[in-house]
């Protein structure tokens, strides 16, 4: 219980100083016009901030598969079930864009600095904005870059997969970019949904095999989305024991 309420003060009191510094750095690199692109302070600065946070926490990530993750303009689907989760693929992936929901946009200096780093809003309860979020990962895509999502929708309480929504595999046929399927385990034990208190621990996270989506169609979402989830089921089943209902 120490160690846990050691790793929380220290990793509340890291957001609150290294957030507001880093943050700044994108959103002055924005309004001074610097080009977003592999290596600048708008790739730089989410990798470098979420390993800050994950030192503070005392959490080490165990990346398997890391061939998997290579290259660019990959769509990456991921299991959701803690804030580490976001932390993890942060630190361990370059030039991406998360699509996150719309309220983290209204943070002060923080919102700023994710819409210059070219992060992507959604507002998952109006289906136009979701859809321009979408139209929004693809340019992201065409310009190079990578886009994570949580299919899932939300962060949940449980490892077992509850169902994919579709928007990530929409994307993927309409930029004909391949998924990644991402399996996270361990952050639960960190910090699941809904907790303050930080534990340290570790985190394994398991790049699996692309899937191919040149040649796909619309009428292939719902096979390619379960596709998808079934990688990462097999995954978690094989590796940790976890069965995710059909």
């Amino acid at each position: 219980m120490i160690a846990a309420l050691f790793r929380t003060v220290l990793t509340y009191l890291t957001l609150l100083i290294a957030t507001p510094i880093i943050a700044g750095s994108v959103v002055i690199a924005g309004v001074l016009g610097l080009k977003n692109r592999p290596g600048s302070v708008f790739d730089l600065a989410p990798r470098v901030w979420a390993r800050i946070v994950l030192a503070a926490a005392g959490t080490r990530v165990v990346v398997h598969g890391g061939e998997h993750r290579l290259g660019s303009q990959h769509i990456f689907v991921g299991n959701h079930i803690s804030w580490f989760d976001v932390f993890a693929m942060a630190a361990h992936l370059r030039w991406f864009k998360f699509v996150a929901k719309a309220e983290l946009f209204r943070i002060p200096i923080f919102g700023p600095a994710m819409r210059y780093a070219g992060m992507i809003p959604i507002e998952r309860t109006n289906q136009s904005r979701a859809r321009a979020s979408i139209d929004q990962a693809g340019v992201e895509i065409k310009r190079g870059a990578s886009v994570i999502l949580f299919p899932e929708g939300t962060r949940g309480r449980a490892y077992a997969l509850r169902p994919f929504k579709k928007g990530a595999f929409v994307l993927a046929i309409e930029t004909e970019a391949p998924i990644v399927p991402v399996a996270i385990h361990g952050t639960i034990e960190i910090q699941p949904k809904g907790a303050v208190l930080i534990r340290p621990g570790r985190i394994d996270m398991h790049f699996l095999p692309p899937i191919e989506t040149v040649g796909v169609t619309y009428e292939d979402r719902n096979a390619l989305a379960e596709r998808a989830r079934a990688s990462i089921a097999e995954c978690l089943r094989r590796e940790y024991g976890v069965v995710s209902p059909g």
